[in-house]
């Protein structure tokens, strides 16, 4: 897949694109659906394959003050696209200016003029533009005029299939059932096990005094994590091996009477090295138990150590 940065200087494909766009956060099973009807149209008519997505979340420029956490942060978010297979993803920086762009300007400068789109697949809920005044309806009108095709595909569910009555796969609705809790419903709506990443910091070594050292993951500020609880999961280390580890994510309320923010806590089931100041990759497979407040430090060296035995457990 080829990265473009600059929608000024990418090279138009020569025998023309089909083109999705998006936030595209997360790469969840509704916008996998979409790119495999891109892929699918591509093939047959010979073109290259796009996706449009952005720098940022648009919210964040637009809405600061409401805008949403995010599930993948720009890095994960194009590896991921990589995986479906596209020819070409056009990161486009997202400011200020950009905000006030008409949408009828975007088609002309972006899909036109950066990509040589001959087909556009979006959602049929789709809005770009200044003010979200882009629309479906719009880009059929200038795809008549400037040469390409409008497809508008249905949303599909948390199984990858046309969503009928029941609720559609979106971003939005993965943050929802995290922050419930219901992990399983997000992580069949992505299609694989919710990942955040962040380096490996000092703690307070309280774990392992307890018998159960952890690294602590540090994640940034403005991506989205689960419900506060413990969970089975994954530790991705940089060289690419990966541990079966009981995760903690919380605020720690046996040995805290309150705490600003959650922190999240890997145990590797199977021990590992020195961990401090490394890259970590951590994805959450199953919610084992809420956090609780445990009335001594013996109770809750029982409980973790039950922990760790059904992580085991569901992870082999």
């Amino acid at each position: 897949m080829q990265v473009l940065r600059d929608a000024e200087t990418c090279p138009p494909p020569p025998h023309g694109c089909v083109v999705t766009i998006g936030a595209y956060d997360g790469v969840h099973r509704g916008h996998q659906a979409v790119i495999g009807t891109v892929r699918h149209l591509a093939g047959d008519r010979g073109m290259a394959t796009a996706v449009i997505t952005f720098d940022r979340h648009p919210a964040s420029v637009v809405r600061p003050e409401s805008a949403p956490l995010l599930l993948t942060d720009l890095d994960q978010k194009l590896e991921l696209l990589q995986a479906t297979g596209v020819d070409y993803t056009l990161v486009v920086q997202f400011d200020e200016v950009r905000s006030k762009e008409p949408a009828e300007d975007f088609v002309r400068e972006v899909l036109v003029g950066c990509l040589n789109a001959k087909a556009v697949v979006v959602g049929e809920d789709f809005h770009f533009g200044h003010q979200r005044r882009g629309n479906v309806a719009l880009l059929r009108e200038m795809g008549a005029e400037l040469g390409f095709e409008v497809i508008g595909i249905e949303l599909v569910d948390g199984e990858g299939n046309p969503a009928d009555g029941s609720r559609p796969v979106s971003s939005t609705a993965i943050r929802e059932t995290l922050r419930a809790g219901d992990l399983a419903a997000a992580n069949a709506m992505l299609g694989r096990p919710h990942e955040v990443r962040g380096p490996v910091v000092d703690g307070d070594k309280r774990a392992r005094e307890l018998g159960f050292p952890t690294a602590n993951v540090a994640v940034p500020n403005d991506i989205c994590l689960p419900r506060d609880g413990v969970y089975a999961g994954w530790y991705l280390r940089p060289d690419g091996r990966r541990h079966p580890a009981a995760l903690s994510l919380g605020r720690r309320p046996t040995f805290y009477e309150h705490a600003d923010v959650s922190l999240l806590e890997a145990h590797l089931l199977d021990g590992g090295d020195d961990l401090y100041g490394e890259p970590a990759r951590v994805e959450f497979v199953e919610r084992l138990r809420d956090e609780l407040k445990f009335d001594s430090v013996d109770a809750l060296i029982e409980q973790m150590g039950r922990d760790c035995a059904l992580a085991r457990e569901l992870l082999t």
